[in-house]
């Protein structure tokens, strides 16, 4: 039987909160997630027939707790150790809690963040991990956004959860902890761009992964209002994705920033970005990098049009970016606003700087912004041959396209 969409948000909201407190009290990432998956069925089936209970996380967590321990029971039974594995799980924790318990859930699904982007994991792991355990998409789906074959993410999944089984469930000490909350926000700010900018494929957005990078970013800002950057990450989201009705045309095809029909823009997303980047701006004096990604977004969504825009600002708020982020991606970006204030032969000595970075190799980002300041200085048979330089390397479709269709407008050598 179909569920019922608020039953399904429910249930996927959840979710999180009653696999961290699995993970909390066993230890096994993999069993815990098939106990939180049968319960989560029982509720699908249970919930819409019998009325749904009072303390739906406490329901949950005692229908995946007895799943679990029926799990240990039967793995004692079938290795004939049941007093050697009786020693390493305390009685206590066979206990399910009360369905009426308070929820103490909301520290467990941070801890689970935390323990998806766990050090050990490279960036390919920790992102599937995360969007599986955290978010609640299924494997396929994971699989569909980076254009791989379930199997293959299957196992990639389940290699990471076997290189932290184990690992201590908790949040890391007051040390470890800045450098840890940076790799968590790092991972929601990738899993965000490949659904905003697919890297490939036949779509320019992804918006299941936009949404649950969204909601994943809320989440950990209401359990950490007080962290500026994580303000900056969610006020950054939701001003870049307000734009999203406008990139696409009808048939799919990109539409550049200027060129957008702005009223088409979600101005409820902007106003609550731009309320959020004004306050982590106010309330410290020390700027982070989503703080300054959100203050330039900020910019762009305030203005009517395109001439418009106060560059200046925005490339005022890039430089300050540079002086902290070590991103090759930012002197591109940092390009664009010179041409809009200081003409192509600045913006060209800035593109320079960052195609002579070594982790832009290639990047077909490069040759398409080349092929734009060339057209804008006038040398259009030059542009024309990096635009489908730029068309050549690209792997999404909607970028081939566009940069296809600009070369095509300009004259050949």
């Amino acid at each position: 039987m179909s569920t019922p969409a608020p039953l399904e948000d429910l249930l996927r909201e959840l979710a999180p909160q009653v696999l961290g407190a699995l993970v909390r009290r066993f230890g096994d990432f993999g069993a815990a997630e098939d106990a939180v998956q049968e319960a989560l069925i029982d509720a699908a089936l249970q919930w819409p027939r019998d009325g749904r209970p009072d303390n739906p996380p406490g329901w949950l967590i005692r229908v995946a707790h007895r799943r679990m321990t029926d799990h240990l029971r039967s793995e004692i039974a079938r290795r004939r150790r049941e007093d050697t594995e009786g020693t390493h799980i305390p009685r206590d924790r066979f206990l399910s809690p009360a369905a009426d318990a308070p929820p103490a859930d909301a520290d467990d699904t941070l801890m689970l963040l935390f323990l998806c982007c766990h050090p050990d994991l490279a960036a390919s792991a920790q992102i599937p991990l995360t969007l599986r355990a955290v978010g609640g998409l299924t494997t396929a789906e994971i699989a569909t956004a980076f254009l791989v074959p379930e199997a293959t993410m299957a196992k990639r999944v389940t290699r990471a959860k076997q290189k932290i089984k184990g690992s201590a469930f908790r949040l890391p000490a007051p040390p470890e902890l800045p450098e840890r909350l940076a790799a968590v926000l790092h991972v929601l700010y990738l899993i965000f761009n490949e659904g905003y900018a697919s890297t490939a494929g036949e779509s320019l957005q992804r918006v299941e992964l936009t949404t649950e990078a969204i909601r994943l970013t809320r989440l950990l800002h209401r359990m950490l209002p007080d962290d500026h950057e994580v303000t900056g990450l969610l006020a950054l989201m939701l001003l870049t994705d307000a734009r999203r009705a406008a990139r696409t045309g009808p048939a799919g095809d990109l539409v550049p920033m200027a060129e957008q029909d702005r009223s088409r823009w979600d101005r409820d997303a902007i106003a609550e970005g731009v309320a959020l980047v004004s306050k982590a701006l106010t309330s410290t004096d020390r700027f982070g990098p989503y703080q300054l990604q959100a203050a330039i977004a900020a910019v762009h969504d305030e203005a009517d049009s395109d001439a418009e825009t106060d560059w200046p600002q925005i490339l005022g708020l890039y430089r300050l970016l540079a002086g902290i982020a070590d991103n090759p991606m930012t002197t591109l970006n940092q390009a664009v606003a010179e041409l809009k204030v200081h003409g192509p032969a600045a913006a060209m000595a800035t593109l320079d700087r960052a195609a002579a970075d070594p982790r832009l190799a290639g990047h077909y980002r490069v040759d398409g912004l080349r092929a734009h300041l060339l057209e804008a200085s006038g040398d259009l048979p030059a542009a024309r041959e990096h635009y489908l330089r730029a068309a050549k390397a690209t792997s999404s479709r909607p970028e081939r396209e566009y940069l296809t269709r600009k070369a095509a407008g300009l004259p050949e050598r």
